[in-house]
């Protein structure tokens, strides 16, 4: 049985920026109309708890997907030369249950992840917006300026990570690569002072976006917790923001951004306005007015994963790039 091994490198090629946003945007429609099968994550934590191996499978209706996501995911390694989310998408025949392709998942997990919050970007930041604040410099801080700059006409940039040396090279490198001004920020504060959109995109277990520093009218990706203990937001940017979700049943079991304010007693469920999916089919509301402050709480979901796999597996067949393998142990170079 020969399967398509798909790596990094070819991900990258074949999974651009703009068209995984059309893809995720196609897969949360599907979601929100009942068409796709969305299983939570199961998880595995290690006893010294430096890292996860996060199983995520999935079943999408339009078009006709089956896979699921085994990833690593070791935080300490934000920084070195490991990435801090690495495994693959094993993608299979929906009919039949052979395996297809093999697909790096680390890569996938980056675009895909900024594509969703680009999706809810497009939907509920204000059509000015103009200037973005990054609480962040690693990979999910990279791909998620990309998809920024291709829903908003965003102008400047702030960004602030700890250690700070890191921020301080991001800004050089991602000026250079865009061509427009990335400003490094000393303080999470003084990035996030004044921004339209915040994307906050750390492994921060406490706080570091407080509702004080929040502006009129921004839109806020809260992305890089997926751990019922851990937050970025405080509870005051929470209360004082029109939150939607990836997906409402993950919230209630994984995000600590909404689980502490919960346990507080400063929001209950119905502070959820809704999945995304929902405004995309339009189901809900989103943005009423130019100065409510919205925030879409990300938590990654396993369809997107799938449905990005199954679009980057058709690219590869068309411009034959990936390499053949089978469980017989032999290769086979792209045919």
């Amino acid at each position: 049985m020969k399967f398509l091994v798909i790596g990094k490198s070819e991900v990258r090629t074949l999974l651009p920026m703009g068209e995984c946003i059309d893809v995720m945007s196609e897969a949360l429609r599907g979601l929100a109309r009942g068409e796709a099968v969305q299983p939570l994550r199961s998880v595995m934590r290690l006893p010294e708890k430096i890292g996860v191996l996060g199983m995520m499978p999935a079943f999408i209706g339009k078009p006709r997907s089956l896979g699921v996501k085994v990833i690593s995911v070791f935080p300490g390694n934000v920084g070195t030369e490991f990435e801090p989310h690495q495994g693959a998408v094993l993608l299979f025949d929906p009919d039949h249950g052979q395996l297809r392709a093999v697909v790096d998942a680390g890569e996938i997990t980056a675009i895909r992840t900024a594509a969703v919050s680009g999706v809810a970007t497009r939907l509920l930041a204000s059509q000015d917006a103009s200037s973005l604040a990054l609480l962040g410099s690693g990979t999910q801080a990279r791909t998620h300026l990309e998809a920024m700059l291709l829903v908003r006409d965003i102008r400047r940039v702030r960004v602030w990570s700890l250690p700070l040396e890191q921020a301080r090279q991001f800004a050089v490198r991602e000026s250079a690569r865009h061509g427009i001004p990335v400003e490094f920020r000393e303080t999470a504060q003084a990035a996030a002072d004044g921004a339209d959109i915040i994307c906050t995109v750390t492994s921060a277990k406490e706080p570091i976006l407080f509702g004080d520093w929040i502006s009129a009218g921004a839109h806020i990706n809260a992305v890089g917790s997926s751990n019922p203990l851990a937050r970025e937001l405080d509870t005051a940017a929470v209360v004082k923001s029109r939150l939607y979700v990836d997906r409402k049943e993950s919230v209630l079991n994984e995000a600590g951004d909404f689980l502490f304010p919960k346990k507080e007693g400063a929001v209950d469920e119905t502070h959820i306005l809704g999945e995304i999916g929902d405004l995309l089919v339009g189901r809900i509301e989103g943005r009423r007015s130019r100065e409510e402050i919205t925030l879409f709480k990300c938590l990654g979901l396993s369809i997107e994963d799938v449905a990005s796999a199954h679009h980057v597996y058709r690219r590869a067949l068309e411009k034959n790039v990936g390499t053949w393998a089978d469980l017989t142990g032999e290769s086979h170079g792209p045919s």
